[in-house]
Protein backbone atom coordinates (compact mmCIF):
# COMPACT_ATOMS: atom_id res chain seq x y z
CA UNK A 1 0.00 0.00 0.00
CA UNK A 2 2.95 2.11 0.87
CA UNK A 3 4.49 1.22 -2.62
CA UNK A 4 1.10 2.04 -4.07
CA UNK A 5 0.89 5.55 -2.72
CA UNK A 6 4.23 6.25 -3.86
CA UNK A 7 4.05 5.25 -7.25
CA UNK A 8 0.61 7.34 -7.36
CA UNK A 9 2.05 10.20 -6.15
CA UNK A 10 5.31 9.68 -8.80
CA UNK A 11 2.63 9.09 -11.61
CA UNK A 12 1.00 12.47 -10.68
CA UNK A 13 3.96 14.36 -9.94
CA UNK A 14 4.93 12.95 -13.44
CA UNK A 15 1.99 14.45 -15.19
CA UNK A 16 2.46 17.70 -13.64
CA UNK A 17 5.86 17.90 -14.99
CA UNK A 18 4.70 16.70 -18.62
CA UNK A 19 2.12 19.64 -18.21
CA UNK A 20 5.00 22.27 -17.06
CA UNK A 21 7.24 20.93 -19.91
CA UNK A 22 4.69 21.69 -22.24
CA UNK A 23 3.88 25.11 -20.66
CA UNK A 24 7.41 25.65 -21.22
CA UNK A 25 7.68 24.90 -24.90
CA UNK A 26 4.45 26.66 -25.16
CA UNK A 27 5.95 30.04 -23.57
CA UNK A 28 9.08 29.27 -25.91
CA UNK A 29 7.06 30.01 -29.18
CA UNK A 30 5.44 32.76 -27.37
CA UNK A 31 8.70 34.35 -27.03
CA UNK A 32 9.64 33.35 -30.51
CA UNK A 33 6.75 34.88 -31.91
CA UNK A 34 6.27 38.14 -29.97
CA UNK A 35 10.24 38.99 -30.59
CA UNK A 36 9.59 38.42 -34.12
CA UNK A 37 6.61 40.68 -33.81
CA UNK A 38 8.62 43.38 -31.79
CA UNK A 39 11.26 43.38 -34.32
CA UNK A 40 8.98 43.93 -37.03
CA UNK A 41 7.05 46.53 -34.95
CA UNK A 42 10.89 48.09 -34.71
CA UNK A 43 11.84 47.80 -38.41
CA UNK A 44 8.24 49.75 -39.07
CA UNK A 45 9.40 52.39 -36.79
CA UNK A 46 12.83 52.76 -37.70
CA UNK A 47 11.96 52.69 -41.46
CA UNK A 48 9.00 55.38 -40.83
CA UNK A 49 11.74 57.53 -39.05
CA UNK A 50 13.90 57.05 -42.57
CA UNK A 51 11.17 58.22 -44.23
CA UNK A 52 10.91 61.08 -42.46
CA UNK A 53 14.35 61.91 -42.71
CA UNK A 54 14.76 61.45 -46.51
CA UNK A 55 11.64 64.09 -47.22
CA UNK A 56 13.25 66.50 -44.50
CA UNK A 57 16.38 66.39 -46.54
CA UNK A 58 15.06 66.60 -50.04
CA UNK A 59 13.09 69.74 -48.54
CA UNK A 60 16.09 71.30 -47.15
CA UNK A 61 18.36 70.42 -50.40
CA UNK A 62 15.48 72.15 -52.33
CA UNK A 63 15.64 75.13 -50.28
CA UNK A 64 19.30 75.30 -51.14
CA UNK A 65 18.75 74.60 -54.45
CA UNK A 66 16.51 77.91 -54.85
CA UNK A 67 18.71 80.03 -52.96
CA UNK A 68 21.79 78.85 -55.43
CA UNK A 69 19.45 79.25 -58.46
CA UNK A 70 18.41 82.84 -57.33
CA UNK A 71 21.71 84.27 -56.26
CA UNK A 72 23.26 82.98 -59.68
CA UNK A 73 20.68 84.60 -61.65
CA UNK A 74 21.04 87.92 -59.44
CA UNK A 75 24.68 87.68 -60.18
CA UNK A 76 24.73 86.96 -64.02
CA UNK A 77 22.06 90.40 -64.07
CA UNK A 78 24.62 92.23 -62.39
CA UNK A 79 27.07 91.18 -64.49
CA UNK A 80 25.67 91.64 -67.76
CA UNK A 81 25.34 95.09 -66.75
CA UNK A 82 29.11 95.36 -66.17
CA UNK A 83 30.17 94.04 -69.36
CA UNK A 84 27.25 95.91 -71.02
CA UNK A 85 28.83 99.45 -69.10
CA UNK A 86 32.37 98.33 -69.30
CA UNK A 87 31.72 97.89 -73.68
CA UNK A 88 29.89 101.42 -73.57
CA UNK A 89 32.75 103.26 -72.13
CA UNK A 90 35.69 101.72 -73.95
CA UNK A 91 33.60 103.27 -77.29
CA UNK A 92 33.33 106.79 -75.73
CA UNK A 93 37.19 106.47 -74.38
CA UNK A 94 38.13 105.67 -78.63
CA UNK A 95 36.17 109.02 -78.89
CA UNK A 96 37.41 110.85 -76.62
CA UNK A 97 40.87 110.53 -77.16
CA UNK A 98 40.42 111.05 -81.11
CA UNK A 99 38.91 114.32 -80.21
CA UNK A 100 42.09 115.09 -77.66
CA UNK A 101 44.31 114.23 -80.64
CA UNK A 102 42.63 117.19 -82.99
CA UNK A 103 44.89 120.20 -82.83
CA UNK A 104 42.98 122.68 -84.62
CA UNK A 105 40.88 124.65 -82.02
CA UNK A 106 38.32 125.31 -84.62
CA UNK A 107 37.85 122.02 -85.48
CA UNK A 108 38.38 120.65 -81.45
CA UNK A 109 35.39 123.30 -81.06
CA UNK A 110 33.25 121.10 -84.12
CA UNK A 111 32.77 117.91 -82.16
CA UNK A 112 29.38 118.41 -80.83
CA UNK A 113 28.73 117.59 -76.88
CA UNK A 114 31.39 115.21 -76.84
CA UNK A 115 32.02 116.40 -72.79
CA UNK A 116 28.30 116.09 -71.93
CA UNK A 117 28.56 112.79 -73.80
CA UNK A 118 31.32 111.11 -71.72
CA UNK A 119 29.79 112.48 -68.20
CA UNK A 120 26.40 110.60 -68.95
CA UNK A 121 28.77 107.11 -69.09
CA UNK A 122 26.66 104.19 -67.27
CA UNK A 123 29.45 103.39 -66.11
CA UNK A 124 29.46 106.30 -63.43
CA UNK A 125 25.91 105.15 -62.28
CA UNK A 126 26.65 101.58 -62.05
CA UNK A 127 27.17 99.70 -58.56
CA UNK A 128 30.22 97.96 -57.96
CA UNK A 129 29.22 95.93 -54.99
CA UNK A 130 27.50 92.61 -55.39
CA UNK A 131 23.97 92.16 -55.21
CA UNK A 132 23.74 89.08 -53.33
CA UNK A 133 26.53 87.82 -51.02
CA UNK A 134 28.27 84.67 -51.74
CA UNK A 135 27.81 82.92 -48.31
CA UNK A 136 25.02 79.87 -47.50
CA UNK A 137 25.70 79.75 -44.07
CA UNK A 138 22.08 80.63 -43.30
CA UNK A 139 20.85 77.40 -45.03
CA UNK A 140 23.17 75.57 -42.57
CA UNK A 141 21.84 72.57 -39.98
CA UNK A 142 22.45 71.48 -36.51
CA UNK A 143 21.41 67.99 -35.96
CA UNK A 144 23.13 67.96 -32.44
CA UNK A 145 19.76 68.11 -29.96
CA UNK A 146 17.86 65.88 -32.30
CA UNK A 147 20.94 63.82 -32.55
CA UNK A 148 21.21 63.41 -28.54
CA UNK A 149 17.36 62.62 -29.21
CA UNK A 150 17.37 59.66 -31.47
CA UNK A 151 20.57 58.24 -29.27
CA UNK A 152 18.15 59.06 -26.14
CA UNK A 153 15.50 56.74 -27.59
CA UNK A 154 14.22 53.69 -25.89
CA UNK A 155 12.03 50.89 -25.43
CA UNK A 156 8.92 52.18 -24.19
CA UNK A 157 8.46 52.00 -20.32
CA UNK A 158 6.12 50.09 -18.29
CA UNK A 159 3.17 52.68 -17.01
CA UNK A 160 3.30 52.76 -13.39
CA UNK A 161 -0.14 51.48 -11.58
CA UNK A 162 -2.57 54.16 -11.06
CA UNK A 163 -3.55 55.39 -7.59
CA UNK A 164 -7.38 55.31 -7.12
CA UNK A 165 -8.72 58.34 -4.72
CA UNK A 166 -10.99 56.51 -2.43
CA UNK A 167 -12.21 59.92 -1.10
CA UNK A 168 -13.32 61.29 -4.85
CA UNK A 169 -15.37 58.03 -5.35
CA UNK A 170 -18.61 58.20 -5.07
CA UNK A 171 -21.73 55.32 -4.81
CA UNK A 172 -25.46 57.06 -5.46
CA UNK A 173 -28.12 56.67 -7.80
CA UNK A 174 -27.31 52.58 -9.00
CA UNK A 175 -24.06 54.27 -10.13
CA UNK A 176 -19.99 54.16 -9.07
CA UNK A 177 -18.33 57.02 -10.11
CA UNK A 178 -14.29 55.73 -9.92
CA UNK A 179 -11.45 58.81 -9.84
CA UNK A 180 -7.78 57.71 -10.09
CA UNK A 181 -4.17 59.61 -10.14
CA UNK A 182 -0.80 58.29 -11.83
CA UNK A 183 1.80 58.36 -8.97
CA UNK A 184 3.61 61.17 -11.33
CA UNK A 185 3.46 62.75 -14.63
CA UNK A 186 3.67 60.19 -17.51
CA UNK A 187 3.17 62.08 -21.20
CA UNK A 188 3.29 58.92 -22.52
CA UNK A 189 0.16 57.20 -21.15
CA UNK A 190 -2.84 56.94 -24.10
CA UNK A 191 -5.41 55.18 -22.18
CA UNK A 192 -6.67 53.63 -19.12
CA UNK A 193 -8.54 50.11 -18.69
CA UNK A 194 -10.70 49.49 -15.38
CA UNK A 195 -11.79 46.23 -14.06
CA UNK A 196 -14.85 45.82 -11.72
CA UNK A 197 -16.70 42.56 -10.69
CA UNK A 198 -19.26 42.24 -7.71
CA UNK A 199 -18.63 40.15 -4.49
CA UNK A 200 -20.10 39.47 -1.28
CA UNK A 201 -16.82 40.26 0.83
CA UNK A 202 -15.21 43.12 2.01
CA UNK A 203 -12.19 42.88 0.42
CA UNK A 204 -10.42 40.71 -2.50
CA UNK A 205 -13.22 37.77 -3.31
CA UNK A 206 -12.20 34.54 -1.75
CA UNK A 207 -10.81 31.84 -4.93
CA UNK A 208 -13.99 29.75 -4.66
CA UNK A 209 -16.79 32.77 -5.04
CA UNK A 210 -14.64 34.29 -7.11
CA UNK A 211 -16.32 36.15 -10.11
CA UNK A 212 -14.98 36.95 -13.56
CA UNK A 213 -13.75 40.95 -14.06
CA UNK A 214 -15.89 43.18 -16.26
CA UNK A 215 -13.80 45.33 -18.42
CA UNK A 216 -14.05 48.97 -19.60
CA UNK A 217 -11.55 49.70 -21.94
CA UNK A 218 -10.15 52.89 -23.88
CA UNK A 219 -10.87 55.37 -21.30
CA UNK A 220 -9.32 58.81 -21.83
CA UNK A 221 -9.86 60.76 -18.63
CA UNK A 222 -8.78 59.54 -14.81
CA UNK A 223 -12.13 59.19 -13.80
CA UNK A 224 -15.22 56.79 -14.97
CA UNK A 225 -18.80 56.28 -14.24
CA UNK A 226 -20.49 52.92 -14.10
CA UNK A 227 -23.93 53.31 -14.72
CA UNK A 228 -27.19 51.17 -14.55
CA UNK A 229 -26.07 48.55 -12.39
CA UNK A 230 -27.93 46.50 -10.28
CA UNK A 231 -26.65 45.98 -6.49
CA UNK A 232 -27.49 42.53 -5.82
CA UNK A 233 -24.28 42.38 -4.08
CA UNK A 234 -22.84 43.71 -1.25
CA UNK A 235 -19.69 45.14 -2.39
CA UNK A 236 -17.66 45.24 -5.85
CA UNK A 237 -13.83 45.13 -6.49
CA UNK A 238 -12.44 47.69 -8.91
CA UNK A 239 -9.30 48.53 -9.70
CA UNK A 240 -7.46 50.65 -12.79
CA UNK A 241 -4.36 49.81 -15.04
CA UNK A 242 -2.39 52.98 -17.37
CA UNK A 243 -1.89 51.93 -21.12
CA UNK A 244 0.74 53.73 -23.56
CA UNK A 245 1.03 53.23 -27.46
CA UNK A 246 2.67 49.62 -26.61
CA UNK A 247 2.66 47.92 -22.96
CA UNK A 248 0.18 47.97 -19.86
CA UNK A 249 1.16 48.74 -16.89
CA UNK A 250 0.38 46.67 -13.55
CA UNK A 251 -3.12 47.39 -12.28
CA UNK A 252 -3.96 49.03 -9.32
CA UNK A 253 -4.03 47.76 -6.06
CA UNK A 254 -7.70 46.68 -5.82
CA UNK A 255 -10.29 49.10 -3.61
CA UNK A 256 -13.67 47.33 -2.09
CA UNK A 257 -16.41 49.99 -2.54
CA UNK A 258 -20.07 49.08 -0.54
CA UNK A 259 -22.80 49.06 -2.55
CA UNK A 260 -25.02 47.52 -0.27
CA UNK A 261 -29.04 47.41 -1.21
CA UNK A 262 -32.21 45.88 -0.37
CA UNK A 263 -33.72 42.90 -2.79
CA UNK A 264 -36.54 40.97 -2.45
CA UNK A 265 -39.08 38.68 -4.49
CA UNK A 266 -43.16 38.80 -3.56
CA UNK A 267 -43.48 35.90 -1.19
CA UNK A 268 -46.45 33.67 -3.79
CA UNK A 269 -46.58 31.27 -0.47
CA UNK A 270 -48.75 33.77 1.37
CA UNK A 271 -50.45 35.72 -1.22
CA UNK A 272 -54.17 36.28 -1.79
CA UNK A 273 -55.41 33.48 -3.72
CA UNK A 274 -56.88 36.59 -6.30
CA UNK A 275 -53.11 37.35 -7.24
CA UNK A 276 -50.86 36.20 -9.34
CA UNK A 277 -47.52 36.49 -8.36
CA UNK A 278 -44.22 36.32 -10.06
CA UNK A 279 -40.83 37.45 -8.47
CA UNK A 280 -41.28 40.98 -8.95
CA UNK A 281 -45.03 41.23 -10.48
CA UNK A 282 -48.33 40.77 -8.78
CA UNK A 283 -51.98 40.86 -11.00
CA UNK A 284 -54.94 40.91 -9.43
CA UNK A 285 -56.95 38.12 -11.03
CA UNK A 286 -60.90 37.63 -10.88
CA UNK A 287 -60.83 34.01 -11.39
CA UNK A 288 -59.61 32.88 -7.71
CA UNK A 289 -56.31 31.79 -8.41
CA UNK A 290 -56.33 29.40 -11.08
CA UNK A 291 -53.05 28.62 -12.47
CA UNK A 292 -51.53 30.00 -9.56
CA UNK A 293 -50.24 26.59 -7.70
CA UNK A 294 -47.97 26.12 -10.71
CA UNK A 295 -46.31 29.48 -10.53
CA UNK A 296 -46.32 28.94 -6.37
CA UNK A 297 -44.73 25.08 -7.27
CA UNK A 298 -42.01 26.31 -9.78
CA UNK A 299 -41.33 29.02 -7.25
CA UNK A 300 -40.49 26.65 -4.52
CA UNK A 301 -38.78 24.46 -6.36
CA UNK A 302 -36.67 27.30 -7.55
CA UNK A 303 -35.77 28.53 -3.38
CA UNK A 304 -35.44 24.68 -2.22
CA UNK A 305 -31.75 24.98 -2.17
CA UNK A 306 -29.24 27.20 0.16
CA UNK A 307 -30.94 31.05 0.52
CA UNK A 308 -29.13 33.31 -1.47
CA UNK A 309 -26.01 34.90 -0.61
CA UNK A 310 -27.53 38.10 -2.34
CA UNK A 311 -30.35 38.39 0.38
CA UNK A 312 -28.76 36.56 3.22
CA UNK A 313 -26.16 38.94 3.72
CA UNK A 314 -28.40 42.34 3.55
CA UNK A 315 -31.30 41.28 5.79
CA UNK A 316 -32.82 38.24 7.68
CA UNK A 317 -35.05 36.48 5.51
CA UNK A 318 -38.53 35.76 6.91
CA UNK A 319 -38.35 33.01 9.21
CA UNK A 320 -42.01 31.87 9.24
CA UNK A 321 -41.98 32.21 5.42
CA UNK A 322 -44.70 29.90 4.28
CA UNK A 323 -46.27 29.38 7.48
CA UNK A 324 -48.50 32.10 7.44
CA UNK A 325 -51.89 31.74 6.67
CA UNK A 326 -52.90 32.69 3.17
CA UNK A 327 -54.56 36.30 3.01
CA UNK A 328 -58.16 35.84 2.35
CA UNK A 329 -61.48 38.52 2.32
CA UNK A 330 -60.46 41.16 0.28
CA UNK A 331 -57.41 41.77 2.11
CA UNK A 332 -55.63 41.28 -1.54
CA UNK A 333 -52.28 41.74 -0.07
CA UNK A 334 -48.69 40.21 -1.08
CA UNK A 335 -45.69 40.42 1.03
CA UNK A 336 -41.97 40.61 0.23
CA UNK A 337 -39.80 37.77 1.54
CA UNK A 338 -36.81 39.69 3.22
CA UNK A 339 -37.27 41.53 6.39
CA UNK A 340 -35.82 45.03 7.38
CA UNK A 341 -34.10 44.75 10.63
CA UNK A 342 -31.67 47.71 9.95
CA UNK A 343 -30.17 50.30 8.01
CA UNK A 344 -31.54 52.72 5.02
CA UNK A 345 -32.97 50.67 1.93
CA UNK A 346 -35.23 51.84 -0.99
CA UNK A 347 -37.55 50.31 -3.95
CA UNK A 348 -39.64 50.98 -6.24
CA UNK A 349 -42.99 50.58 -7.59
CA UNK A 350 -44.74 50.94 -10.88
CA UNK A 351 -48.71 49.98 -11.28
CA UNK A 352 -50.34 49.17 -14.51
CA UNK A 353 -52.10 52.80 -16.43
CA UNK A 354 -55.67 50.39 -15.77
CA UNK A 355 -54.83 49.46 -11.49
CA UNK A 356 -57.88 50.62 -9.94
CA UNK A 357 -56.76 50.36 -6.49
CA UNK A 358 -53.26 49.90 -4.42
CA UNK A 359 -51.28 50.18 -1.81
CA UNK A 360 -47.54 50.26 -1.25
CA UNK A 361 -45.88 50.21 2.47
CA UNK A 362 -44.58 47.66 5.17
CA UNK A 363 -46.05 45.49 8.01
CA UNK A 364 -44.25 44.11 10.74
CA UNK A 365 -44.55 39.64 10.69
CA UNK A 366 -47.81 40.00 12.58
CA UNK A 367 -50.09 41.28 9.86
CA UNK A 368 -53.48 38.91 10.10
CA UNK A 369 -54.85 37.44 6.65
CA UNK A 370 -58.24 39.36 6.83
CA UNK A 371 -55.49 42.84 7.75
CA UNK A 372 -55.13 45.62 5.17
CA UNK A 373 -52.23 47.43 5.24
CA UNK A 374 -52.72 51.14 7.07
CA UNK A 375 -55.73 49.48 8.70
CA UNK A 376 -53.22 48.24 11.65
CA UNK A 377 -50.90 50.19 14.37
CA UNK A 378 -48.36 47.84 12.73
CA UNK A 379 -48.81 48.56 9.31
CA UNK A 380 -47.89 52.12 7.06
CA UNK A 381 -48.53 52.85 3.37
CA UNK A 382 -49.82 55.27 0.99
CA UNK A 383 -53.11 54.12 -0.74
CA UNK A 384 -54.31 54.82 -4.29
CA UNK A 385 -58.10 55.18 -5.76
CA UNK A 386 -58.84 55.29 -9.25
CA UNK A 387 -62.20 54.20 -9.26
CA UNK A 388 -64.16 57.40 -9.79
CA UNK A 389 -61.87 59.92 -9.37
CA UNK A 390 -57.82 59.47 -7.98
CA UNK A 391 -57.29 60.21 -5.12
CA UNK A 392 -53.74 59.62 -2.76
CA UNK A 393 -53.96 59.05 0.79
CA UNK A 394 -51.78 57.81 3.73
CA UNK A 395 -52.70 54.93 5.67
CA UNK A 396 -51.47 53.85 9.31
CA UNK A 397 -53.69 52.90 12.13
CA UNK A 398 -56.75 52.34 10.35
CA UNK A 399 -56.45 56.35 9.86
CA UNK A 400 -56.20 58.40 6.58
CA UNK A 401 -55.35 61.25 5.24
CA UNK A 402 -55.55 62.70 2.08
CA UNK A 403 -52.61 63.95 -0.09
CA UNK A 404 -53.42 66.85 -2.23
CA UNK A 405 -50.88 65.40 -4.78
CA UNK A 406 -50.63 64.27 -8.19
CA UNK A 407 -50.11 60.24 -8.08
CA UNK A 408 -46.63 59.40 -10.41
CA UNK A 409 -46.55 56.43 -12.06
CA UNK A 410 -43.86 55.18 -10.22
CA UNK A 411 -43.66 55.58 -6.58
CA UNK A 412 -40.03 55.14 -4.92
CA UNK A 413 -40.32 53.64 -1.04
CA UNK A 414 -37.31 55.18 1.45
CA UNK A 415 -37.31 52.97 5.01
CA UNK A 416 -34.74 54.03 7.84
CA UNK A 417 -35.33 51.54 10.18
CA UNK A 418 -32.59 52.83 12.71
CA UNK A 419 -33.79 56.68 12.19
CA UNK A 420 -37.61 55.23 11.99
CA UNK A 421 -38.55 57.06 9.05
CA UNK A 422 -40.69 55.64 6.28
CA UNK A 423 -40.94 57.77 3.31
CA UNK A 424 -42.87 57.35 -0.39
CA UNK A 425 -41.51 59.82 -3.47
CA UNK A 426 -42.29 60.42 -6.95
CA UNK A 427 -39.44 58.30 -7.99
CA UNK A 428 -39.15 60.13 -11.22
CA UNK A 429 -38.69 63.82 -9.71
CA UNK A 430 -37.83 62.55 -6.14
CA UNK A 431 -40.53 64.99 -5.04
CA UNK A 432 -41.38 63.58 -1.40
CA UNK A 433 -45.49 62.71 -1.47
CA UNK A 434 -45.11 61.60 2.50
CA UNK A 435 -43.41 60.90 5.96
CA UNK A 436 -44.01 58.75 8.54
CA UNK A 437 -42.02 59.02 11.38
CA UNK A 438 -42.16 56.78 14.45
CA UNK A 439 -40.29 53.84 15.93
CA UNK A 440 -40.00 50.71 14.59
CA UNK A 441 -39.85 47.62 17.01
CA UNK A 442 -40.12 44.61 15.16
CA UNK A 443 -38.42 43.58 11.63
CA UNK A 444 -40.48 45.03 8.58
CA UNK A 445 -41.55 43.61 5.11
CA UNK A 446 -42.16 45.24 1.92
CA UNK A 447 -46.56 45.39 1.68
CA UNK A 448 -48.50 45.47 -1.11
CA UNK A 449 -52.11 44.97 -1.75
CA UNK A 450 -53.77 45.85 -5.06
CA UNK A 451 -57.46 44.98 -6.78
CA UNK A 452 -58.18 45.33 -10.44
CA UNK A 453 -54.19 45.60 -12.15
CA UNK A 454 -50.61 44.83 -11.81
CA UNK A 455 -47.40 46.28 -10.21
CA UNK A 456 -43.78 45.56 -11.16
CA UNK A 457 -41.35 45.93 -8.33
CA UNK A 458 -37.71 47.18 -8.26
CA UNK A 459 -35.31 45.93 -5.97
CA UNK A 460 -31.46 46.31 -5.82
CA UNK A 461 -31.54 49.89 -5.96
CA UNK A 462 -29.33 51.97 -4.22
CA UNK A 463 -30.96 55.50 -2.10
CA UNK A 464 -30.96 57.93 -4.77
CA UNK A 465 -28.59 61.34 -3.78
CA UNK A 466 -31.90 63.55 -4.37
CA UNK A 467 -33.32 61.31 -1.35
CA UNK A 468 -30.36 61.87 0.53
CA UNK A 469 -30.56 65.46 0.42
CA UNK A 470 -34.28 66.03 0.72
CA UNK A 471 -33.77 63.49 4.06
CA UNK A 472 -31.41 65.90 5.60
CA UNK A 473 -33.45 68.89 5.15
CA UNK A 474 -35.65 69.73 8.14
CA UNK A 475 -37.76 71.71 5.98
CA UNK A 476 -38.74 68.86 3.78
CA UNK A 477 -39.27 66.21 6.85
CA UNK A 478 -42.03 69.03 8.56
CA UNK A 479 -43.50 70.29 5.58
CA UNK A 480 -45.05 66.32 5.50
CA UNK A 481 -45.59 65.38 8.82
CA UNK A 482 -49.06 64.54 9.58
CA UNK A 483 -50.94 63.07 12.63
CA UNK A 484 -50.16 59.76 11.51
CA UNK A 485 -46.37 59.84 11.67
CA UNK A 486 -46.18 59.85 15.42
CA UNK A 487 -48.94 56.79 16.19
CA UNK A 488 -46.26 54.18 16.83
Amino acid sequence: ETLQRIVSTLANKNDEIHNFIDMLNHTIKNVQVNSSNVISELDEEFDGLYSILDEMKGSMANAIQQEEAHKIQALQDQLSQCSNALESSEELLELAAQSLDIKDPVEFLKVENIEWIVTMASAFRISLKPKVSDSMTHLMVDFALERRMLQSVKFLPVPKPPEIDLAACLVADNCITVSWKMPEEDSRIDHFVLEYRKTNFDGLPRVKDEQRWELIDYIKATEYTLSGLKFDTKYINIRVQACNKAVAGEYSDPVTLETKAFVFSLDSTSSHLNLKVEDTYVEWDPTGGKGQEKIKGKENKSRSGAPSPKRTSISARSSARGSRDHFTGESYTVLGDTAIESGQHYWEVRAQKDCKSYSVGVTYRNMGKFDQLGKTNSSWCIHINNWLQTTLSAKHNNKTKTLDIPVPDRIGVYCDFDGGQLAFYNANSKELLHTFRTKFTQPLLPGFMIWCGGLTVSTGLQVPSAVKTLQKSENGLSGSTSSLNNIA
